[in-house]
């Protein structure tokens, strides 16, 4: 009886497809990883961490300017988008070498090359090479999406910012979601001119409102001119100028144009339905609890299915794969109650109902403040942190928990760990406080 050549053959080595990868090769399995672009997915590559690099360059403008309130003289500063690349490429090459290390010293073999399914065990390279496998898993993530409108071809996404050969003079982001609005304080933070627009009424849709209401407010006190309710028809480029037509039939002149209006799954020429894997209306591959498509061998996990689109749970989800489909254990991945930071101006860290999800289903209390930092205090920045807890007022329960303001990030990691454990407001109160300190006043809201 033949053998098939490979145990699990991964599609895309992103954080889900290297976590899978490497705890499979650790079972025993033969295990091997098709990636047609680079080890690390959008997070490593093109996502999470340039990102994270180009906020913590923004922040400098900031640190140079409050410094003053402390004594310090700082001469006059320039910033070099050159040199930045320079150092945000040597980084994130770095780390792709160690992706690329960590899975072969766990015997994972590895193709560069685009795959596809061919039949239900079977996966074929750009070269004609194919390979059979006992069990496949798509891991391909997804990709940025940009409408048809007359010129569309001048826009960039968030795949091409991270490249640009020029720092813009000016920006016009398109979109309100949490992509578009971290990109507005990135660039804000640089010294680009920036405008944002969104269809809706409101940026950040999804988080609770007062949220939404308070890191709007500051990023127009920043400087970064936000219009709402309007889209674009169309976008002409003229000389070294791109002039932008609005659904207001206004006109923006601008160096650059940057769509940030979500992303779809990559499921395109994969051979998925082809073998009977069903597809939802944008593309994401559907699952059962155990990460299942409807053909029993292939599996999916992470952004290609759509669920909850953030590299740690790409990652959960591929710890519950191998427990499943490797180790015979059948794990169901948990997506309940899962911090995330929003790396706007100010800085968003969420977990939990917002106050319009709990109100659906629960008789709730609300503990907020707002207040100046103590660094704010001699800097003279006028920008106050906000800090939110819903909780149910039976039981006393927390069910939710959004803070705006710096280090929010932090705060809310630590904070989930309690909430994910079931704490109520009294279990926060009865917390000594850590003075002096933004966190203690998670543990004296009133």
């Amino acid at each position: 009886m033949k053998t098939d050549d490979f145990d699990l053959f991964i599609i895309g080595a992103g954080s889900g497809g290297v976590r899978a990868a490497r705890l499979a090769a650790a079972q025993g399995a033969k295990v091997a990883v098709a990636e047609e672009f680079r080890y690390g997915g959008t997070c490593v590559i093109r996502g999470c961490v340039p990102k994270k690099l180009m906020v913590n360059a923004s922040d400098f403008k900031d640190f140079f300017e409050d410094s003053n309130g402390f004594g310090w003289s700082v001469g006059n500063t320039t910033f070099s988008w050159q040199e930045f690349l320079k150092a945000k490429d040597k980084e994130i090459e770095r780390l792709e070498n160690i992706y690329e290390k960590n899975m072969k010293g766990s015997g994972v073999e590895l193709f560069k090359s685009k795959a596809k399914l061919v039949a239900r065990n079977k996966v074929e390279l750009d070269d004609g090479r194919a390979f059979t496998a006992r069990t496949v898993l798509i891991a391909t993530g997804g990709r940025p999406f940009v409408p048809e409108f007359d010129g569309n071809k001048h826009v960039i996404t968030s795949n091409e910012i991270f490249e640009l050969k020029k720092l813009p003079s000016r920006i016009l982001i398109v979109g309100g979601g949490y992509i578009a609005s971290e990109f507005s304080g990135i660039f804000n933070g640089l010294g680009v001119d920036v405008t944002q627009i969104y269809r809706g009424n409101k940026i950040l849709r999804g988080f609770d409102s007062d949220i939404r209401d308070h890191v709007m407010d500051s990023m127009i006190t920043r400087g970064i001119d936000i219009k709402c309710g309007i889209n674009v028809i169309k976008c002409k480029k003229l000389f070294n100028k791109l002039v932008v037509t609005l659904s207001d039939s206004s006109i923006i002149e601008t160096d650059c144009v940057l769509y940030a209006t979500g992303r779809l799954p990559n499921t395109s020429n994969l051979g998925l339905e082809e073998m009977g894997v069903v597809l939802d209306s944008v593309g994401a591959v559907k699952i059962n609890e155990l990460q299942q498509s409807s053909v029993g061998s292939i599996y999916a996990i992470g952004d290609v299915t759509n669920r909850l689109n953030l590299t740690p749970v790409a990652i959960r989800d591929a710890i519950s794969f191998v427990e499943t489909a490797i180790k015979n254990n059948p794990s169901f991945p948990d997506h309940k109650l899962v911090a995330t930071a929003v790396f706007t101006r100010p800085e968003i860290g969420t977990v939990g109902l917002t106050e319009e999800e709990a109100i659906k289903t629960h008789s709730i209390e609300i503990y907020s403040t707002k207040f100046n930092p103590l660094a704010n205090t001699l800097s003279g920045r006028d920008e106050r942190t906000l800090m939110k807890m819903i909780v149910e007022e039976l039981t006393g329960k927390v069910l939710g928990c959004h803070l705006v303001g710096p280090n929010s990030a932090e705060m809310i990691q630590l904070a989930a760990v309690a909430i994910k454990m079931g704490a109520t407001k009294d279990d926060f109160d009865k917390t000594c406080a850590v003075h002096p300190t933004m966190a203690e006043e998670l543990v004296t809201l009133k």
